[in-house]
């Protein structure tokens, strides 16, 4: 059974790291500062503010920045203030065993996914393709904080994951299937295979999401997937939004998954918000969920954290 972290509660202390990509310092304040406002106390890793270009710091030290949050008793969260680039160049300086002995909740997307697939799979700990820092600002949508909060600080299950309203969730191949949810921006993962690193979807339902990539690049990280055997192991697919993608030789993303997952046989739904999009799902990587494209809908059958 994976391990669930302990439930977010107001008054908690937030740890802020800066795993991959620098994030101006103005902006780092400005949303430390929303997180204080809503009642929380946000201690930040010591390269948090750093810059060394493409990436904030070394491997070594950006890595030791996450291990200090973790040992941390006072850290109930930790919180990367972006994605960026970079992320996997921590993954070897990690200390997993320590992680699943000191299980913490921490959110992220973009470059985060190759580090919340890689805690859930090595140290068993449950993690939250969700808010990142920068995303704590007033005008966010309400979705996403209600997303963010519903999921790691509370223990309701079942739980459906619904997108807003006006942003309905399709599904494309008929099936009901069970287990837990991997995955999130392809860029990310594709990165990482043919590494010690890379996600292991057997017997897992597969979540992908991608922004600024023109179709042409997506075709070629879907093929890289199936060719890698990504598709064929998994239980089924779910595919959230290509943000910012051109269209590339009049073929438009979504007629890739036409194309490409279609024929796989695979339960398959489309459309999720999540990741890079306006409005962002909560995801609770490892947890059991119920995909059924038969009645259009995706269910949490247990709570990603604990009392």
């Amino acid at each position: 059974m994976a391990v669930k972290p302990p439930l977010l509660q107001r008054g908690d202390t937030i740890g802020v790291v800066t795993p991959g990509s620098p994030l101006d310092a103005n902006i780092i304040n400005a949303r430390a500062q929303t997180l204080r406002d809503m009642g929380f106390n946000v201690v930040f890793g010591r390269h948090v503010y750093s810059y060394e270009g493409i990436v904030s710091a070394s491997a070594e030290e950006r890595a030791e920045d996450v291990m200090n949050m973790f040992t941390d008793s006072r850290i109930k969260m930790i919180l990367p203030t972006r994605g960026g680039t970079g992320v996997q160049t921590i993954l070897p300086h990690l200390d997993y065993e320590v992680i699943r002995d000191n299980p913490k909740i921490i959110s992220g997307y973009s470059d985060v996914t190759i580090l919340l697939n890689n805690l859930y799979q090595t140290s068993n700990l449950i993690t939250f393709h969700s808010l990142l820092l920068i995303d704590f600002r007033p005008d966010t949508p309400s979705y996403n904080f209600n997303q963010f909060f519903q999921t790691t600080s509370t223990t309701t299950s079942p739980k459906a994951i619904q997108n807003p309203p006006d942003m309905p969730l399709r599904s494309l191949v008929p099936g009901n299937v069970r287990g837990p949810i991997v995955g999130g921006n392809m860029t990310s993962l594709v990165n990482a295979l043919g590494t010690p690193y890379e996600i292991d979807t057997r017997g897992k339902i597969l979540f992908l999401e991608e922004t600024h990539s023109p179709t042409n690049m997506i075709f070629r990280y879907l093929t890289q997937l199936s060719l890698s055997g990504k598709f064929q192991d998994c239980l089924g697919i779910i595919m959230g939004q290509c943000t910012n993608c051109p269209v590339s030789y009049g073929t438009t993303y979504d007629e890739l998954i036409n194309d490409l997952l279609v024929p796989l046989g695979k339960p398959l739904m489309v459309n999720l918000a999540t990741g890079h999009g306006y409005y962002k799902a909560a995801i609770p990587i490892g947890t059991n969920v119920n995909l059924n494209t038969q009645d259009n809908t995706l269910t949490v059958l247990e709570p990603a954290v604990s009392p």
